[in-house]
């Protein structure tokens, strides 16, 4: 019985081992662990992803996130540059096809974080262009944790109304054919 019972906790003991390094991993190695936004600032979410990795929780038909995410929008004064449901003021509208940067959850994460010039010492250029061209604020370090920034994305893409296919940024060029 008590081989048995040390048998049965050596197994457990392996066991907890093994989903402690599971858990523990970083992104690094492409398998991302999983991820609490609650407890993440932003920066750190970015600073610890690769590029092209960043994809919003939630989606923009989640009644309760999209409320959420317009009061956080109004909380953290977004609304004060870019207007209250996010359709522009003194800096570009959030709700239309015109991407400067780029429309993935990604690129608009990256871009909120760091800011426009920290965007783009990361490497990221201009794509479209807007008539107000104001730099964006980093707000990495303003904005409490990553969960609130995924919520307000996700009343941001409920607003949208420009082409359906803009959604998310220029849809992928079709390939090229092949020649015969």
């Amino acid at each position: 019985m008590l081989r048995r019972v040390f048998m049965v906790s050596v197994m457990v003991s392996i066991a907890v081992a093994a989903a402690i390094g599971t858990v523990s991993r970083v992104w690094a190695d492409g398998d991302a662990a999983p991820v609490d936004y609650t407890t993440i600032s932003p920066l750190d979410l970015v600073n610890k992803t690769p590029k092209g990795k960043l994809v919003n929780p939630y989606k923009d038909t989640q009644e309760d996130i999209v409320a959420q995410g317009a009061k956080l929008l109004q909380s953290y004064s977004c609304s004060g540059c870019h207007g209250g449901s996010g359709g522009g003021g003194m800096c570009p509208p959030l709700t239309n096809d015109t991407w400067v940067y780029g429309g993935d959850d990604d690129t608009i994460f990256r871009l909120v974080t760091l800011g426009s010039d920290g965007l783009q010492k990361a490497g990221y250029m201009r794509k479209g262009r807007e008539n107000v061209v104001g730099p964006m604020p980093p707000f990495g370090a303003i904005i409490k944790n990553a969960d609130d920034l995924w919520k307000i994305f996700a009343f941001v893409r409920s607003k949208y109304n420009g082409d359906p296919a803009y959604k998310f940024g220029a849809p992928d060029a079709p390939p090229e054919p092949a020649n015969p």
